[in-house]
């Protein structure tokens, strides 16, 4: 009797083998599709990571969104992956996505179609994994738009340096410096000075937000409070800048133009943003935050 229960037991197990890989031939396949045609819109993005400066932290995103969506599949016990949750609206949504997202790579329409691309990524999962996989996934999914260089961001950079400039000159000049600004130009009695592109803070900025936006992630709290600390990037970033460059000015003033460009213009950048984080932390205590959620999920 044993012997043959043994034996009319493997078939059923054999069967339930045959019938999950059935279940992940389609995901599969899927997703091997999205990976062909989303060539060009990665190859376009670690172009643009490695040669635009505002956005040299875009290749360490994908790497973050990975980790999150590991951690929280290994450590949720409430997890769970839906295969045969697949329905025909789903199924429409993500052909509808990708004959958009082909249209935006044929016309060479990157900043567009990475941001569908993240659209789909969320799609495929809720396709074939289901609503609640997708729903435990969102935040790491949604992370991604980080890695995305937007195009008005480089277009902001000018107008932001000229804030930044007339915030700057009119803090040192309240120390009791005189200068004299046209546009984006200080003068000095020593020095001439240009507040350019690179003085706009926005690369700070993008990084800070996307700390910050981590942060709120891993940290215990209420949902408003990890609003509040991932839009706190903004105006520290802003402030951090604005005395940043101040401090740029009075180094120009008191030992000439050489020393603020040579030396400390390229050294306190690393060196404020080190501070701003540090800043954080007080920030996220009085928002209400207890403690890091280390095994992040």
């Amino acid at each position: 009797m044993n012997p043959n229960n043994n034996l009319e037991s493997e078939p059923s197990l054999s069967t339930a083998r045959v019938a999950s890989w059935s279940q992940m031939f389609l995901p599969v396949v899927a997703a091997a599709i999205l990976a062909a045609l989303s060539w060009p819109v990665w190859r376009w993005l670690w172009q643009e990571w490695m040669g635009n400066e505002y956005y040299s932290h875009g290749v360490l995103i994908p790497a973050v969104a990975a980790f999150l969506i590991v951690q929280r599949i290994r450590n949720d016990e409430d997890f769970k992956w839906q295969w045969g949750a697949t329905n025909v609206i789903s199924l429409l949504v993500l052909m509808l996505g990708l004959v958009a997202f082909v249209y935006f790579v044929n016309n060479k329409a990157y900043y567009v179609a990475s941001i569908v691309l993240i659209m789909l990524i969320g799609i495929l999962i809720w396709a074939f994994g289901g609503k609640l996989a997708t729903s435990k996934l969102i935040f790491p999914i949604a992370y991604l738009i980080f890695m995305v260089p937007l195009p008005f961001i480089e277009r902001s950079t000018l107008p932001l340096a000229m804030f930044t400039g007339v915030c700057s000159s009119g803090l040192v000049q309240f120390l009791g410096i005189q200068l004299e600004v046209v546009g984006n130009a200080i003068k000095l009695p020593n020095a001439n000075l240009v507040v350019g592109a690179q003085c706009s803070g926005i690369n700070s900025l993008i990084a800070l937000t996307a700390l910050t936006a981590l942060a709120a992630y891993i940290f215990e709290g209420p949902l408003w409070a990890k609003v509040l600390l991932t839009f706190a990037a903004i105006p520290l970033a802003l402030i951090s800048n604005i005395l940043r460059v101040a401090s740029l000015i009075y180094v120009a003033k008191n030992y000439g133009a050489e020393s603020a460009f040579t030396f400390y213009h390229d050294y306190s950048g690393p060196i404020f943003f080190a501070v701003v984080l540090l800043f954080m932390y007080p920030i996220a205590k009085l928002l209400r935050f207890q403690n890091f959620r280390l095994n992040v999920i």
